[in-house]
């Protein structure tokens, strides 16, 4: 049963952030009809441009996994549903009894083992103890172009060349105008205390999103809200390696 006591003592917490998009940004949206790119970008209901929650939250669950393999945690690689926890299939058997060993891979209520990344994304068997919202642009869609097109080639990988008759048009946002895409970020909860310090130090590692980044669309800077983590938090991360060793002394 739900009480709404429980609910109100433990409020929901929200991050707030502002994507300002430093090149012209490329999101293409599958299906849609009525433009002459063959990638349009997408939008919402009301023509706004949007980065869709599903890629930021994607993106940042990348780099908060690179983050804690790089302090020396046990990840398990996702987003396979077999190699992800609890499951966790042919994971190295030197990081699979760390899990066993280690009451920081425990979440409360479950019996079973969950990595520091899972138990703030979530895994197939694991809610996400974070919600992301749409990045959202704020400018009117009136005050922009309504198609900008940028032309591009296939380009044939074995012979390094461009194909014959593989012309193709992308629509992106205008360039140089530094768009603002704002959104929150959404902790439940019950979302580890460690959360903030990793998802703010990931956000510091995306530096681009969309497609075509390697040419140089979507390259942004972050406006986060000012967060005081508390050093012991940066601590509690930075034993991970200290966890390895000792596992490894065992």
């Amino acid at each position: 049963m739900i009480y709404l006591q429980d609910l109100l003592s433990n409020p929901v917490e929200t991050i707030s952030l502002t994507a300002v998009i430093d090149t012209a940004l490329c999101v293409g949206a599958g299906g849609s009809s009525g433009s002459l790119a063959d990638k349009p970008i997408v939008r919402t209901a009301d023509n706004k441009l949007l980065i869709p929650a599903s890629q930021l939250k994607g993106r940042l669950r990348h780099e908060c996994e690179k983050l804690a393999r790089g302090l020396g945690w046990a990840i398990c690689q996702a987003p396979n549903p077999q190699t992800m926890c609890p499951q966790r299939a042919d994971f190295p058997d030197n990081e699979a009894r760390r899990f066993q060993r280690d009451e920081d891979y425990r979440v409360a209520g479950d019996n079973r083992y969950h990595c520091l990344i899972c138990q703030i994304f979530g895994n197939p068997a694991l809610p996400s103890r974070v919600i992301f919202d749409d990045l959202i642009c704020q400018e009117e869609p009136e005050n922009l172009p309504s198609e900008v097109l940028r032309p591009g080639v296939t380009i044939n990988r074995r012979r390094h060349t461009a194909e014959e008759k593989k012309l193709y048009f992308l629509e992106t946002s205008p360039a140089n105008v530094q768009l603002k895409f704002t959104g929150d970020i959404h902790l439940q909860p019950n979302y580890p205390f460690y959360a903030k310090a990793l998802i703010l130090a990931g956000l510091h590692h995306i530096n681009a999103l969309g497609g075509s980044k390697s040419v140089g669309l979507g390259w942004l800077k972050w406006e986060l809200p000012s967060i005081q983590v508390d050093e012991s938090v940066w601590n509690y991360l930075a034993k991970g390696g200290a966890n390895e060793a000792h596992s490894t002394g065992n």
